[in-house]
């Protein structure tokens, strides 16, 4: 097996591990205390289901933005990432509990999809400069 294919497949391995760390964490996957069969094949269940409607409504809200009408600009070039299965999830949280208004749940919203797409980009520019140093 050459170096480049155990690089590649260590990295799909990597990336599915944080997948599935993140999912754990989103859904409440690595909170149950049960302690029978059927209570934690329920709990995972729901955990499953949660995950699958967050990864919808993504996947969803991602289909829309790029069907969008002609005069209307994408979000990428307004400086928003496509929402994420974290940002839905954080959304409903905070729309659920009555604490804040729904402007300035939706408003930080839009600062922190803002702010993670400049990072992004930065990221992406520095590292394009960086591989362009190594191979000069």
């Amino acid at each position: 097996m050459p170096l480049t294919e155990l690089v590649r497949v260590a990295g799909v391995r990597w990336r599915i591990e944080e997948s599935f760390q993140a999912t754990k964490t989103l859904t409440g996957l690595d909170e149950h205390q049960v302690r029978r069969w059927r209570s934690w094949r329920r709990w995972t269940l729901i955990a499953i289901l949660a995950h699958a409607l967050l990864a919808a409504t993504a996947a969803a809200t991602a289909a829309a933005a790029t069907r969008t009408h002609h005069h209307d600009p994408p979000p990428e070039s307004v400086g928003l990432i496509a929402l994420s299965c974290n940002e839905i999830a954080r959304l409903i949280n905070r729309l659920t509990v009555p604490a804040r208004s729904l402007t300035s749940v939706l408003r930080w919203s839009l600062w922190r999809r803002r702010h993670q797409f400049r990072a992004r980009r930065c990221h992406y520019q520095r590292r394009q400069e960086q591989d362009h140093d190594l191979r000069l």
